[in-house]
């Protein structure tokens, strides 16, 4: 299968990187295009085979599978581009959550999907979010979910949960590493551990942590309370955090959901859905 990246952005780059270290790709079947050539010949020069080109449409005439890795406001342009080279035998995927798939199947002939992935996607871990076009073949959908599951857990959602189920499995790791920093921060600035052993020590738990839930050992609650013992030390900081941490995530979904709406509003400009 012959698959074309549009974009080595952050994200881009991420998912190309991980599908050809996973081996879900071979570096001879994936041709890439970028805006500035630089980042796209970063790429080429540590995945040899892999071909570079200088325009999109060139992505689509080459691709049988063509992921576009683009911000919102300028896949439109792009889409317009390739159109004349997507075929009904082949599978457009847009990353990016505020463009919905009825969106893109109004606008192009072929099969057409959205994939959220996650930076933790580069380590063959977290979650990966999938919604299928109306008129997406069972070929591209079992295509897709098994490329996937080579790098992550895909998991399929419906539009109306999109931005939470980004929020949680995209976000949260920009969340949680920032929460990492202030606790280790706050370590540091109360006690008279030095900065760079804290840091191993937090990153150390984290990664321990997910290995728990991983294997199964604990539940979230159940973790909390086998650490958490009636009168003891750790007791009296989950206290705190209880009476602090108030209704902080909340207003973080708010916030997001806000930008979203904006988001969802700039792009209905563009589509005719």
């Amino acid at each position: 299968m012959k698959t074309g990246i549009i974009g080595i952005g952050n994200m881009g780059r991420i998912l190309a990187e991980a599908l050809l270290e996973k081996e879900a790709i071979s570096p001879s079947n994936l041709t890439i295009a970028n805006r500035t050539m630089k980042k796209a010949l970063e790429l080429k020069n540590k995945y040899k085979d892999v071909s570079v080109v200088a325009t999109a449409k060139e992505v689509a005439i080459d691709s049988d599978l063509i992921f576009i890795c683009l911000k919102p406001h300028d896949i439109i342009r792009v889409i317009q581009d390739i159109t004349p080279y997507l075929s009904e035998d082949k599978c457009l995927v847009s990353i990016t959550s505020p463009i919905s798939v009825a969106q893109l199947e109004s606008v192009v002939p072929c099969s057409v999907a959205r994939v959220i992935p996650s930076i933790t996607n580069r380590a063959k871990a977290g979650v990966s979010l999938l919604t299928f076009g109306d008129e997406c073949t069972k070929m591209w959908r079992n295509k897709l979910e098994r490329l996937f599951q080579k790098i992550s857990v895909p998991i399929e959602i419906d539009e109306k949960v999109t931005r939470v189920a980004s929020d949680i499995s995209s976000c949260g790791p920009a969340f949680f590493s920032y929460l990492t920093q202030r606790f280790i921060t706050a370590a540091v600035k109360e006690t008279e551990i030095d900065k760079e052993t804290a840091i191993v020590l937090a990153s150390e738990m984290l990664i321990g942590l997910g290995e728990l839930l991983k294997n199964g050992y604990y539940t979230l609650p159940t973790l909390q309370e086998k650490v958490c013992v009636k009168g003891g030390i750790t007791g009296e900081g989950i206290k705190v955090l209880e009476e602090e941490l108030g209704e902080v995530f909340e207003h973080v979904f708010a916030a997001t959901h806000s930008k979203f709406k904006e988001d969802l509003e700039m792009v209905k400009k563009q589509y005719p859905l």
